[in-house]
């Protein structure tokens, strides 16, 4: 697998207003976007309301798009997997399943003006470094971008999550151990429903208030996830990926992963790569 093939593998931080982001597309970069202001961002087609400071945080070849009038401006910290490996470095920041890869949180923080400021701060020195591209300075970078990563763990961790301790649990969150149990083999909301004791419609209108998402949206979600890891994590041939997920065959597969990613399965990891938690798991 090809490393390092220029910018868009390495680490930078950049300046948009929502129009000129929403022109790029989907990409296969992780961002850290921060935003003042007030408006709405789709991630994967889910809205998201917003007003302050924020963060948002979004994996590769996740579809963003601002719908905020007027334009607001954003600066992005975007980096690639081959440059710093969440799965690999997970240990050290946690960010992985906090503020990567988590189908049931908001992809996004609320900042206070002093977190901000620190994050920006860092983000510049991230910046200045970054242009200069000696051994020296990637490690620079890599080191404020873990630091990033590390007020940003701590914000969310201490903002608490869906179904926290300290709360009686709602009967709704069954559902997230069910899915993770299940999504394998049971892709249809009325299973879930029926195992919680709702009917169908009732089911789905808890999921909206509780996940804001249908519960078809985070079966799906939670399978194209699945499938991410087994392509980006491993060196598992898309046909056994396929199998794994019980798919009927590898094209119906390949077309499923596409509709909800743009991209096939193939085009997916010769973009995001094949991570090095892969080699370690030989």
């Amino acid at each position: 697998m090809e490393k390092n093939r220029g910018n868009e593998r390495y680490c930078k931080v950049q300046e948009y207003d929502t129009d000129e982001f929403n022109q790029l597309g989907a990409v296969p970069v992780y961002y850290i976007i921060l935003i003042q202001g007030g408006g709405a961002v789709n991630v994967d087609f889910n809205e998201y309301l917003f007003d302050g400071i924020i963060a948002i945080f979004t994996t590769p070849y996740q579809v963003v798009h601002f719908t905020s009038k007027p334009k607001l401006r954003l600066r992005v910290l975007q980096f690639h997997g081959d440059f710093y490996c969440i799965e690999f470095h997970k240990k050290e920041v946690a960010c992985n399943g906090l503020l990567f890869n988590n189908i049931y949180e908001r992809p996004l923080i609320d900042l206070e003006k002093a977190s901000y400021i620190e994050i920006n701060a860092n983000m510049d020195k991230l910046d200045k470094e970054s242009g200069r591209r000696n051994s020296y300075s990637i490690a620079i970078v890599r080191a404020y971008l873990q630091l990033i990563l590390a007020i940003c763990s701590k914000i969310k961790s201490a903002n608490g999550s869906v179904g926290d301790a300290g709360k009686a649990p709602h009967p709704i969150m069954e559902f997230k151990s069910l899915l993770e149990s299940h999504f394998n083999k049971e892709r249809q909301p009325a299973f879930y429903a029926s195992r919680i004791g709702l009917s169908p419609n009732a089911f789905s209108k808890k999921c909206q208030l509780y996940f804001h998402k249908s519960p078809s949206a985070l079966i799906q979600e939670r399978v194209i996830l699945e499938a991410k890891k087994l392509i980006h994590l491993s060196y598992k041939s898309m046909k056994e990926v396929a199998t794994l997920l019980h798919f009927d065959d590898e094209n119906y597969f390949s077309r499923y992963f596409k509709k909800h990613t743009g991209v096939t399965p193939t085009k997916f990891r010769e973009e995001v790569g094949i991570s090095i938690v892969a080699d370690l798991s030989r």
